[in-house]
């Protein structure tokens, strides 16, 4: 993952930024529930990328990594197109409780803009409704420079989004978060339409951690760089989910990243430990790996 990368975090602040004032009052809206819905993973599941996640003789990635996570952020819908088949395939290799997170291609969302592509998001839709009840949340990413004066096209999209299917967006430019009537206007479309607000935790684009929620619900993108405060900068996260679930948060969408993806398994272990303690709960924590990193992960369980 390119976006937000850097060479080094050195002069860069990592702290997590104080709630945007509207968080609270989303928060509000819903009483507080007793168990927090939960989903933790990687952006991918494929060996080339988790090195050294997968035991020898593995024969389907995705069966195992099922096997020790709840959910997926599945970005390889952004990249090619897939059928119902493959959707239906998808969902038989997973177990019960597992859930599936699909990225908007982005023949919709960067090469056309939103423009013209109600009939694609509703083919889309169809094929993802394959996924059944391990259908978490269907998420739109949109490119760096796509900005406010766009907002017709995404308004446009939201209202005409298949009823019944959920939807995150993600915005990457900076105009949506420091203009406060743009962030304003995109956010009260939002909650009107019941769209979660994605957060993305990136070292290299402090600007956009908004932390505005629009619904009860997290969605969280978090990008490490390769560096040991991968780990420390999920501390405060924990803190905040406490905080968040105290208030009235209903479900948290927390997927972990990498410039280089050699460590996500073992950042999302560590993460789901610390909200185990945290929240008092017993999420799966993903098994030791291999030798090559058994040293590494030790302080991990």
């Amino acid at each position: 993952m390119q976006f937000g990368k850097v060479e080094t975090v050195e002069g860069i602040d990592l702290s997590l930024p104080a709630d945007h004032s509207e968080t609270a009052k989303i928060l509000a809206l819903k009483p507080a529930v007793k168990t927090l819905k939960i989903s933790v993973g990687c952006a991918k599941w494929n060996k080339t990328d988790l090195k050294n996640f997968y035991p020898k003789g593995i024969k389907d990635e995705l069966v195992y990594y099922s096997s020790q996570f709840n959910s997926i952020e599945l970005n390889a819908t952004f990249y090619q197109a897939y059928g119902p088949d493959q959707f239906e395939k998808w969902y038989e290799k997973t177990p019960k409780g597992f859930h599936f997170f699909p990225k908007i291609p982005q023949t919709i969302s960067h090469l056309k803009r939103l423009n013209d592509v109600k009939l694609l998001a509703e083919e889309f839709c169809n094929s993802a409704a394959h996924l059944q009840e391990k259908l978490g949340m269907i998420f739109l990413q949109l490119h760096d420079n796509f900005k406010p004066k766009d907002f017709d096209r995404l308004e446009k999209f939201v209202k005409e989004f298949p009823k019944g299917m959920p939807l995150a967006v993600e915005l990457r430019n900076t105009e949506w978060v420091t203009s406060k009537t743009e962030a304003d206007r995109v956010c009260e479309l939002f909650k009107k339409y019941k769209v979660t607000n994605i957060i993305v935790d990136t070292a290299g684009r402090r600007d956009l951690i908004h932390m505005r929620l629009t619904t009860p619900v997290a969605f969280v993108r978090y990008v490490g760089a390769n560096h040991p405060t991968d780990y420390t900068r999920l501390d405060p996260w924990v803190k905040r989910i406490v905080k968040w679930h105290k208030a009235g948060l209903k479900e948290l969408y927390f997927f972990i990243h990498q410039n280089h993806e050699v460590e996500s398994p073992l950042l999302s272990a560590y993460f789901i430990k610390e909200l185990n303690a945290a929240l008092k709960i017993d999420l799966h924590v993903p098994d030791k790996p291999p030798a090559a990193l058994a040293k590494k992960q030790a302080k991990l369980f």
